[in-house]
């Protein structure tokens, strides 16, 4: 008997779905679908999974569970070979034999994802989140804290913290950091997930500037680069905002990289409007960018606005994510030459502090130390040990 997991959308998912599977009962054959809702792309390829799960393993019991069974579960429910359909509040204690729910972590070869917070209270006029996965809840330090010493036993040799706003974890996010850097000694390498650039306290700003077991590389919620834009998805920051949170992460940090989320074809958008946004990651200096072509979710006020023809939100992601790709292909040819720390994650793959990706050949699982970077062929760095 087994429990096979399909996990699709952000890095809290994947974190619930290793804590369900870890739980699960082994006298059943189970297949747990984690899913998500940000996209109706994101439900599609959830519907997908089930159908091709369903057809691999017909006898299998399935679980769907997860963001889009929250806010559809008839939508699941009537899925041939889908046995139960469950909602967020009880995903973590569905399959356990007891009903405590725990910090979710997941180990991903060397580096592991401990959720530290759940929920927002906000109220993006985009986002369907919210109704997802209900109000803000920031778990305990002590339990986050014994969550990561976990990981650590189990050889995670780095911490990601995520959840679905962890910015607005209770007391500030910094204070977290901080604690928990000085509760966890073996704690080499920390990292972030998806920062909200207005919550960022004054007590992260201090670690991003001196606290060397802070990774380098910062994920923000952008969104769009302009002022009317980000008022009509009612975002809580300015474009002036933006600018300013990165100008004052990399003055307190050389070596800091920056990532953001930004969405292509918000309605209402014209042409000068995407052009901010366009612009927006030359000002912000954005090197990985993720980037969404606005997609209307039921229920939202942003559905129920002027919508752009989809041929015109498709050529505007297409045209963010050409200049994202140009944008990080001058970074990657300024790292060849130069010397980064790094943790292989795989055999001969992994990551530079600052989030580069890098292939070392005979490098091997696990190790950390400085690196040159030797070469790049457009698509791959290439390094060496230093």
């Amino acid at each position: 008997m087994s429990v096979e997991t399909i996990t699709l959308g952000c890095r809290l998912n994947y974190a619930e779905t290793e804590t369900m599977a870890r739980s699960a009962p082994t006298d059943e054959d189970w297949i747990v679908v984690n899913s998500c809702a940000v996209t109706n792309e994101a439900v599609r390829q959830t519907r997908q999974a089930i159908r091709r799960a369903h057809r691999q393993r017909p006898d299998a019991r399935i679980l769907v569970t997860g963001c889009a069974a929250e806010l559809e579960p008839a939508t699941f429910a009537v899925m041939p070979g889908v046995s139960r359909v469950v909602g967020n509040t009880n995903k973590l204690s569905v399959l356990a034999a007891n009903d405590v729910m725990v910090p979710a972590g997941l180990l991903a070869n060397v580096k592991s994802f401990v959720a530290v917070q759940t929920g927002c209270d906000h109220r993006c006029t985009f986002c369907s989140i919210w109704q997802a996965r209900g109000a803000s809840v920031s778990l305990p330090f002590e339990a986050i804290r014994d969550a990561v010493a976990r990981e650590i036993d189990r050889g995670a040799k780095e911490i990601v913290l995520t959840g679905v706003d962890i910015t607005d974890y209770d007391g500030g996010l910094g204070q977290l950091c901080q604690h928990l850097l000085a509760a966890e000694p073996r704690l080499a390498r920390l990292r972030l997930s998806s920062l909200d650039s207005i919550e960022i306290d004054d007590a992260l700003f201090e670690l991003i500037a001196g606290e060397p077991r802070l990774m380098p590389h910062f994920h923000l919620s952008l969104q769009a680069g302009d002022d009317m834009i980000l008022k009509r998805m009612k975002r809580r920051h300015s474009r002036a905002d933006a600018i300013r949170t990165v100008e004052r992460i990399k003055a307190a940090r050389t070596d800091a990289t920056i990532g953001a989320d930004l969405i292509a074809g918000f309605p209402t958008e014209t042409e000068e409007m995407a052009l901010n946004s366009l612009k927006l990651m030359d000002d912000c200096g954005i090197v990985a960018a993720h980037i969404f072509p606005f997609s209307p979710r039921p229920n939202t006020p942003a559905a129920r606005m002027p919508q752009l023809a989809p041929e015109l939100v498709k050529a505007r992601a297409a045209r963010l994510r050409d200049a994202a790709a140009k944008r990080r292909s001058r970074w990657f040819d300024g790292l060849v030459g130069t010397t980064q720390p790094i943790l292989v994650e795989g055999d001969g793959v992994g990551h530079t502090d600052n989030f580069a990706p890098i292939a070392m050949m005979g490098a091997r699982r696990g190790e950390t130390g400085n690196a040159r970077i030797t070469r790049f062929d457009g698509k791959q760095l290439t390094a060496v040990w230093a």
